[in-house]
Parts: C-alpha cells; structure tokens; sequence
C-alpha cells in the first residue's frame, strides 16, 4: 500500500505522517511539499530516518510535476494537507491562496483520476461555513451549514471543497472531505494564536489579541485529528463530508491566559490590538456524524492538550526559535 501525503512538512502533514508510519509500518508514504515559510525540513527529521518514507519538494499547482510523480509512485491513496492556511496573510495576497488550494486540489485530483486512486481525501476546515454568533451557545456547523465563507482563506478552501465533491458526481472520484476546527499541537508554525503566544511568553514579549478576545474557538488535539482522518479513510463513504470537532470551545482570551498559567508568567503581558477585518466570532462543529457513522470521538481534553503543547514547545527550542527571529 502506497499513500501520498501533500503539504507533510506542515503541522497537521507532519503529525499525520508520524501516525501513519507508527500505525502501518508496512506502508510507503510518499510526501510532496513545496517548502514554502510553513514547511519545514527539520520537522521530518525523524520520518527521514524510515526507510518507507520518501520527499519529494514540489508545488501541487505545478501539473507536470505532479503527473510525473504520481505515474512513479502510483499511490493507491492520497491526502491533501497542502494549503495556505493563514488568514491574515489570504487578505494581503488572495492570489496565491486561490493557486495552491483550488487549482492545486484540482491537479491532484486529475493525476489520481489518471492513475486509479482508491480514495482520495481533502482536508479542508469549518471556516468555510462562515461563523455563529456568540449570544447562540447552542448552534454548532453540521454538514448540511450552508457555505459562508468569510476571508479569502476559507473561500479558497470552500472552492476546493466544492470542486472534490463535483469530482465526485461527475467522474464518480472516490473523494471524502473533512472539515475540522481549529488544530493544536506539537510543530505548529509559530504565526496561529497557540504558538504564537506559546513562544512571545516564553520571551516576555508581549502577546497581541486580537479586538477584546471574546472570539470563540473550538479547539481539537492534532493528534485526535489524525486519527479522524484514518478512520474516514478506511470508513468512511465516498462523497460525504465529515466535521471533526473538539468538543472544547474557548473564548480567545481564555486561551491566552490557560498558556500563561502553564507558563507561570503574568497576564500583563497581554497586549490587545486592532481587530482584523472580517474576524469570524464563533466556530463550533458539531461531530456527530463522524461519531455515529465511523464511531471516532475526540480523546483529548483542552487542559490536558495544552499541557502538552506547551511542553512541546518547552522542549523544543532548537525547532521553533529560528522560524521566530
């Protein structure tokens, strides 16, 4: 069995790459990464010792390229991490955004077609349903939330999303698509909130939040993610999209003081700037589907998530500090 991870020397790529050589020892994983400022060597170090796994740098846009590596490996799986993911830097410059997550998703999906993949899955994100209000605790997305994307990041994803599930009826591609909430973890690139603040309180800088930080997020272990994405592609159904939540909402500021307390450094260090333009309020995925159909539940609680992570990042300084200077 052969599986092509995109985007693998990126956060959620590589964890899932590390899952999948520690489940299936037996399998070859083929990674393709452009090694844009979010991908990063030094995180497949580890991957690079197994003799099962190969990288290949490459852009998932660039069709030729793509074909070529396809009719090599013949991957009988594929999933596609690849992305630009940041919000903030879809609204400076839409442009590439638009490259790498729609047309990219649709070469990937032409050479898959070409070779016969058996299942192909598109990670995407419960951004493109828009947001909720906050004065709502008791709305959540489910898979039938219409598509309201709010920044050109998560109208990127939602076009992919849509072209994979269009796949689907026209050609009868055997696609499945994930829409998952707000990720956390170890190798995180240190420009979303949790590393951000992680590695600025680490360094008494002063950690900057967003308006008043009462957006709320629903936070999921990259770990439980990983596993989510296994279970769907072993069984989950062709054309369906699958939410994976956390079950573990958080208002902005809570998030920021939880590191700080596990830090033990002091809330002055807080700093709140201007808003961004078109900041979401409240994302809360409702995962019920994934539980009923496939029986995955997320395993891990926020405080014992964040305790990790932050030791992570503790422990890692070597790995995080050059990306931050």
């Amino acid at each position: 069995m052969t599986i092509l991870i995109t985007g693998g020397a990126g956060f959620i790529g590589s964890n899932f790459i590390y899952h999948w050589l520690a489940k299936y020892p037996s399998h070859k994983v083929i990674c393709i990464d452009a090694l844009t400022y979010a991908g990063n060597m030094e995180t497949l170090s580890e991957a690079m010792k197994n003799p099962q796994f190969i990288f290949v740098k490459g852009d998932i846009a660039d069709r030729k390229a793509v074909f070529s590596l396809f009719e090599q490996h013949k991957p009988d799986i594929v999933v596609n991490f690849a992305a630009e993911s940041h919000v903030d830097r879809s609204i400076n410059d839409p442009d590439i955004f638009l490259k790498t997550n729609v047309l990219g998703t649709g070469v990937l999906m032409d050479a898959s077609r070409e070779i016969g993949v058996k299942r192909y899955h598109q990670v995407s994100t419960d951004e493109v349903y828009g947001d909720l209000p906050l004065d709502r605790p008791d709305l959540f997305f489910t898979e039938g939330t219409p598509i309201h994307a709010s920044s050109p990041y998560s109208a990127s994803k939602a076009g992919a999303d849509l072209l994979a599930l269009a796949y689907h009826r026209t050609f009868a591609f055997p696609v499945t698509v994930s829409r998952c909430s707000n990720n956390y973890g170890s190798y995180h690139f240190p420009e979303k909130l949790i590393p951000l603040m992680i590695t600025k309180a680490m360094q008494n800088k002063p950690l900057p939040v967003y308006g008043n930080g009462e957006n709320v997020r629903d936070w999921l272990y990259v770990e439980d993610h990983c596993k989510a994405i296994d279970m769907i592609i072993h069984k989950g159904k062709a054309g369906e999209v699958y939410n994976i939540g956390g079950h573990n909402e958080r208002t902005n500021l809570e998030v920021v003081k939880t590191i700080l307390q596990e830090l033990d450094k002091p809330e002055s260090l807080i700093s709140y700037v201007t808003d961004r333009p078109g900041h979401d309020l409240r994302y809360a995925i409702d995962p019920k589907k994934i539980t009923d159909e496939i029986g995955w539940r997320p395993e891990t609680g926020f405080d014992e998530g964040i305790k990790k992570t932050v030791q992570w990042y503790m422990e890692n300084i070597n790995w995080w500090e050059p990306l931050v200077r």
